[in-house]
């Protein structure tokens, strides 16, 4: 008997306060984000606290009771009451490039909410199905593709989207921004604390939302708060036609999802050091289900597991922060509480969460990986640089094609099989000093691209040509089915690219023949 109350958790106990804020309080600021980024898009109310934030919300709160689940069970079998469940949540990374390289384009293209948003949730859908599959084939991949190319995919992912919006957001009103800002970052890089270990990030966010408040930046409403349940039977059905809108931008949702349950694979291999040994391959079925079920909801983001369990479990924290914490953001979503953050949150307060996380993105990527591959990294960073610029042009242009006299030669598609825009738009733009050529063809499948360079950067400076010749081939599969450099999924026998990458492929082969003989590598080289 006594064995048996041994292995039980603790309800709720005093490490279970720290987790609980840490989960609903970053959840919240994936909210701001979410909502603050869709009605940038102009998605009414309706779809918005109607669907979308119930959807999610219901995928987290699945999130949050599995993993209580896991941890109780773990418990039970280890014998001990010292387990801390995972910490889950909105997967920022994974946000951010939905929003951005699925939701936005498909904004400018279509102009429809109703249609984005099922996009979107067919989107979401996918993803979680990719991550499900990293159940199955997450170690495969861990093994073979290099860390360094993946972190620096999403290193760039982060540099690019996250942070520049970030910081424009500041300065977009530096009365408020700015010290928002300095406050934040006393916590969060310089490891300042004020009484009672109160973090000054915490103090930036809710006393940003009361400075820009009694400034009269922002209102209370709570005219909307009300009950939101969807209807799944709908929401299904959109999901299905959405499909059809979404097939182009597999080439984003698949590599983010790829990076996803790796991620996954990491953090909870790092509850395992920590001393609590989850099955890793049931946390990345759990994520994959949350997230489908968010989508069948009307949700557009997906659940991950979260960096974090090695320090709560020094805090003590154990189930109760995970089903509660799950608990309160799913009848939050429900019952339309956060229709009041949508008019209470400043732009600054959601910006300074974008800046932190670029910036650990990106430091994780370097700090994580041998010094001799930070090369890798930087090139895999690059191709995000397209995808931002293209998007900011398209919906320059988009937006003076609704204006007398503006650029109404928008194509979806040119014959080149690439997207983007007629000849005369391309040649106007580099004539007049845009740094564009090339553009179009890095933005489409810019994640996969990122992952090709970096790999094959990688096994370069480790000297395994042939390894770097099979990254440059699947490069060149690629192209020809048009997962990368064109517009659409395809048949692409003519294709620059294809042929470009195949020719990398033959000269790294034929070099790996050389190699030790008439091509030979430096002794220790270094090439900074």
């Amino acid at each position: 008997m006594e064995t048996k109350k041994k292995s039980l958790i603790p309800f709720f106990t005093e490490g279970d306060v720290g987790g609980l804020i840490y989960m609903v309080a970053n959840n919240i600021v994936n909210y701001i984000i979410v909502i603050a980024t869709l009605q940038g898009f102009e998605w009414p109310n309706e779809i918005i606290f109607g669907r979308v934030i119930p959807g999610l919300s219901l995928g987290l709160l699945c999130g949050g009771v599995y993993y209580a689940v896991m941890a109780w069970r773990l418990s039970k079998k280890l014998g001990t009451p010292n387990v801390t469940a995972l910490p889950s949540g909105i997967s920022t990374p994974a946000m951010f490039v939905i929003l951005f390289g699925v939701i936005s384009p498909i904004h400018y293209a279509i102009g429809d909410p109703e249609l984005e948003w099922a996009a979107a949730t067919a989107a979401c859908f996918i993803g979680g199905f990719v991550e499900f599959l990293g159940g199955f084939i997450g170690p495969w991949v861990k093994k073979h593709l290099p860390r360094a190319a993946l972190l620096g995919t999403v290193a760039g992912i982060g540099f690019i989207w996250m942070a520049t919006q970030g910081v424009f957001d500041v300065f977009g009103d530096p009365v408020v921004g700015l010290p928002i800002l300095a406050v934040a970052m006393l916590g969060v890089f310089a490891g300042y604390l004020f009484p009672k270990k109160i973090s000054p990030f915490l103090v930036a966010i809710v006393g940003g939302i009361v400075y820009a408040f009694c400034l009269g930046r922002t209102t209370v409403d709570f005219s909307q708060v009300g009950f939101y349940f969807p209807n799944p039977a709908n929401t299904v059905q959109s999901l299905i036609n959405g499909f059809a809108y979404v097939v182009p931008y597999l080439t984003v949702v698949i590599p983010v999802e790829i990076y996803n349950f790796i991620e996954t694979m990491d953090n909870v291999e790092s509850a395992n050091a920590a001393g609590d040994p989850y099955n890793v391959r049931e946390a990345q079925f759990a994520d994959g289900i949350c997230t489908m079920i968010s989508s069948l909801f009307g949700g557009v983001v997906p659940n991950t597991v979260w960096l974090g369990h090695p320090g709560l479990k020094k805090q003590k924290a154990g189930a109760g922060y995970s089903w509660i914490g799950g608990l309160i953001l799913g009848l939050a979503g429900f019952l339309g509480l956060f229709t009041v953050l949508a008019e209470l949150v400043p732009p600054a307060v959601a910006a300074i969460t974008y800046i932190w996380c670029a910036v650990i993105m990106v430091a994780q990527a370097f700090k994580e990986c041998n010094v001799k591959h930070y090369a890798a990294i930087g090139i895999a960073m690059v191709p995000s640089i397209a995808d931002y610029l293209f998007t900011q042009v398209e919906a320059s242009l988009a937006t003076g094609s609704m204006m007398e006299g503006g650029w109404g030669i928008w194509s979806e598609a040119l014959e080149s099989g690439l997207k983007g825009f007629q000849p005369e738009v391309d040649e106007l733009l580099i004539a007049n000093g845009a740094m564009w050529n090339g553009v179009p063809a890095v933005k489409a499948g810019a994640i996969i691209i990122g992952i090709l360079l970096g790999s094959m950067c990688v096994f370069m400076i480790d000297h395994k040509l042939r390894s770097a010749a099979v990254i440059a081939l699947a490069g060149a599969v690629l192209a020809f089915f048009g997962f990368i450099h064109h517009a659409a999924l395809g048949i692409y026998p003519t294709s620059p690219f294809m042929i470009g990458w195949l020719i990398v492929a033959a000269l790294l082969f034929i070099f790996s023949f050389g190699e030790g003989k008439w091509f030979k590598a430096q002794d220790d080289f270094n090439y900074v």
